[in-house]
């Protein structure tokens, strides 16, 4: 990285880093070592396209499609755990509750139990273990899997009756950074339903890429 990050800045204004969780070592996922070395040896701005503990690009359009979609001042959103065959990062997962502790909304988390965030960035949230009740007068649901950050990397549960329904959902918007599993984390009738904004919620990532990028070109 040492070499590649000086040879690179050399050819670009900014350099976006991805770079995914092993899912195995968490101590080492939570060091962010590509994203941090590449910090450390750029000469030019880095921006986060993903990374092991944190998507803060897909956090931006999120927070960009509940300010184009919220119709009250305070908006109740929750972020569900659905489930999923395979292992999951938590980026999404943590990158949504950071930005929603940033807004003026009232926000809960709802999961089985033993699939509880990383409580450093959790925080105070309000974590409730009954999906019923998280989802009583939502406004916004967001719909994303994670693997269990306790026992790392470790699935659970595959219980079928935590996926996203119509009768769930009521009249609430449903959010999901995509690509999603039909049928396993969401429903068709949710997801192709008037009450979903996942094809608005990927356009905003443009708009969030722009204004980083717009941001950052303007300090060089």
């Amino acid at each position: 990285v040492k070499e590649a990050a000086q040879v690179i800045s050399q050819y670009a204004d900014c350099i976006a880093i991805r770079a995914f969780a092993s899912l195995t070592d968490k101590e080492k996922d939570l060091q962010e070592m590509v994203l941090t070395s590449f910090q450390k040896y750029a000469t030019v701005p880095i921006v986060n396209m993903e990374s092991a503990t944190a998507h803060p690009l897909q956090a931006l359009a999120d927070a960009i499609t509940l300010k184009e979609f919220a119709t009250v001042k305070k908006p109740k959103v929750v972020l569900s755990w659905a489930p999923h065959p395979r292992a999951l990062p938590h980026a999404v997962a943590n990158s949504f509750v950071q930005m929603m502790q940033r807004l003026d909304v009232e926000f809960c988390i709802t999961h089985p139990k033993g699939y509880d965030l990383n409580p450093n960035i959790v925080k105070d949230s309000k974590v409730i273990y009954d999906q019923e009740e998280a989802l009583k007068d939502a406004d916004f649901v967001y719909v994303k899997n994670w693997s269990s950050f306790q026992s790392y990397g470790e699935i659970l549960s595959k219980d079928p009756a935590w996926m996203m329904t119509q009768e769930k959902l009521k009249t609430a918007k449903f959010m999901h950074c995509l690509p999603v599993r039909r049928n396993v984390v969401v429903e068709d009738a949710v997801l192709d339903g008037p009450n979903s904004l996942v094809i608005e919620q990927a356009n905003n990532r443009t708009f969030a890429a722009q204004a980083v990028l717009k941001k950052l070109l303007e300090q060089i």
